[in-house]
């Protein structure tokens, strides 16, 4: 029944660990969830702000050639096949363009030319004359831009429905193909060169500072990059030096500057700087929570258990007790109704019932001053009484009053003790009882090697008392528990020896209230060794001491005489 008791607590103990660790991720994913949302919202409109200002980039390119789809390519063939001119309609776009600061030169290749093999010359519009002139020198892009038309036109099936067909070959041109849909034919390619220099030196950075670099609040920095070539084009803070790892959104031109994109960095703006804070703020104040509910859970659990453990460890020296209180109170009794009856008249006989009823007496008397000892350290009263102790003269004392006792008992007793006066401020009474109290254990839990060692000397500025035995010894577990009240370790040997668990634990009270420091050393079958130390008094302190001591008792005979 206690193992099942035992293993449901355990039970009980991971589960709710397990609910306290569940519960704060779910809170912890919630809270960055909420974080997102709000970083996200707060972004969303930068973002269609960035779209639509590529949306501005590209209409500011159509503009000019803006109704072209509108070309009645009957009228422009026929006079075009005269002339070798455009239309007005056609001419007065193609003007737009040559005067366009975006743009340097138009050139129109009929499908029949073929200036990139050949070296042919083409026609080039001259916004002078308004009217296309023969040339026989163009630039190396009207090639690529041709390239790329032509690549793109035959993925085209069908040509039916379209008069026109845009292709923008990087940051170098911009080619319109001409489109005959009676014959679903190619008419021509207008090819219009870009004016790289205002479009990289002007253009784009004037629109990128003019919509998003003014203020401290835009929220964003921008650059557009030459992914090609890992070069910036512009940027809306100049002054800012672009770095990848800083960059949280990436915008693509939509069908023209294929080589470039525009990069974005967020900063934080108002609103992002708000949640950071609370979500920081939550955080700390839930792990602080999760800290507190474990800390609590495994307290109560580890208190219960402990209470358990003392609870079981009173019933059973309640049980020795009760056993080692009536043995006594049995001799004394039968030896007294012997005595009191008058059947015993032999003097040594007498002598012996006495003596049995001394020794039973004393061991009564014993137990009952360790319950009150211990009753007394439960609550707080045991009084102690500092004063200046010559240890050695105190320990010398304890030996000669007990050796014949411990000689006698079949133990080989071992001595060393300092010759140095060593002082400590401690109560007497307490240093017999610990000094008794640790011989008594050594005694006890003997077993075959009867062995008990005194050792005292000076270590640093403490004295320090070593009691020795070449016992039973004790186990890690058991040494970390020896102090603890009514704890007595299993064992087939602990169980035959008679004790309540009492002893090193008012051991260990009286040490405290006199600081000082006991430990212990032990191992098993091997033998045990505790230490108490104390702290040495100095020769300032020890006359300080004294003189406090007299003008008490002066002050006390005073008090008397008056």
């Amino acid at each position: 029944m206690n193992k099942r008791y035992t293993s449901l607590r355990w039970l009980l103990l991971g589960a709710g660990i397990i609910a306290i660790i569940g519960l704060t991720a779910m809170n912890v994913y919630s809270l960055y969830q909420l974080h997102e949302s709000t970083i996200e919202a707060d972004r969303q409109p930068k973002k269609l702000r960035i779209k639509e200002f590529t949306d501005r980039v590209r209409y500011r390119f159509y503009k000019p050639f803006w109704g072209l789809s509108a070309t009645n390519m009957d009228w422009l063939k026929a006079r075009f096949e005269k002339e070798s001119q455009f239309t007005y309609e056609v001419g007065k776009r193609v003007y737009k363009a040559a005067t366009d600061s975006l743009y340097d030169n138009v050139y129109f290749v009929t499908p029949e030319m073929d200036p990139c093999r050949k070296h042919e010359p083409i026609l080039r519009y001259s916004s002078v004359k308004k009217k296309l002139i023969e040339a026989n020198e163009y630039p190396e892009s009207i090639c690529s831009g041709m390239a790329k038309a032509r690549s793109g036109m035959q993925s085209i099936v069908d040509y039916s429905g379209y008069t026109n067909k845009t292709f923008f070959d990087a940051d170098k041109s911009v080619t319109i193909v001409f489109i005959d849909p009676s014959n679903e034919s190619i008419f021509g390619y207008l090819v219009i060169v870009l004016n790289r220099d205002y479009l990289i030196q002007q253009y784009l950075p004037e629109n990128l500072q003019e919509r998003f670099g003014k203020g401290q609040h835009s929220g964003m920095q921008i650059w557009i990059r030459d992914w090609t070539t890992d070069t910036i084009i512009a940027s809306s803070h100049p002054n800012m030096s672009y770095n990848s790892n800083n960059i949280q959104f990436k915008q693509s031109f939509p069908n023209f500057f294929d080589n470039w994109n525009i990069e974005v960095a967020f900063t934080n703006t108002p609103t992002v700087k708000a949640s950071n804070t609370s979500l920081i703020r939550n955080l700390f104040l839930l792990g602080g929570a999760f800290l507190i509910l474990i800390g609590a859970l495994v307290f109560m659990f580890t208190s219960a258990q402990k209470e358990r453990k003392l609870a079981k460890r009173q019933a059973n020296f309640l049980a020795n007790v009760t056993h080692e209180l009536k043995t006594p109170l049995s001799v004394m009794q039968a030896a007294g109704e012997n005595l009191s009856d008058g059947r015993v008249s032999d003097q040594e006989r007498i002598k012996s019932y006495g003596t049995h009823i001394f020794d039973e007496a004393v061991r009564l008397r014993t137990m009952i001053e360790k319950l009150l000892d211990v009753a007394k350290s439960d609550a707080g009263e045991s009084m102690i009484n500092p004063r200046p102790l010559n240890v050695s003269n105190a320990v010398k004392k304890y030996i000669q009053e007990h050796q014949k006792y411990i000689k006698r008992k079949g133990f080989q007793l071992e001595t060393q003790i300092s010759d140095h006066s060593l002082i400590v401020m401690i109560d007497p009474n307490s240093f017999g009882t610990i000094l008794s109290n640790l011989v008594k254990n050594a005694i006890k839990y003997s077993g075959e090697e009867k062995y008990v060692g005194i050792f005292l000397k000076k270590e640093g500025q403490r004295i320090c008392l070593r009691v020795v035995d070449h016992g039973i010894g004790m186990s890690k577990e058991v040494q970390s528990n020896i102090f603890e009240k009514f704890y007595r370790a299993e064992g087939t040997l602990t169980a035959k020896t008679k004790g309540h668990g009492l002893g090193l634990s008012i051991v260990k009270s009286l040490v405290d209230l006199n600081e000082g420091n006991i430990s212990v050393d032990s191992s098993v079958k091997l033998g045990s060794t505790f230490k108490v130390s104390f702290p040495i008094l100095s020769a300032s302190q020890e006359t300080g001491t004294e003189q406090t001591q007299h003008s008490s008792e002066n002050v006390q005979s005073a008090s008397l005489t008056s």
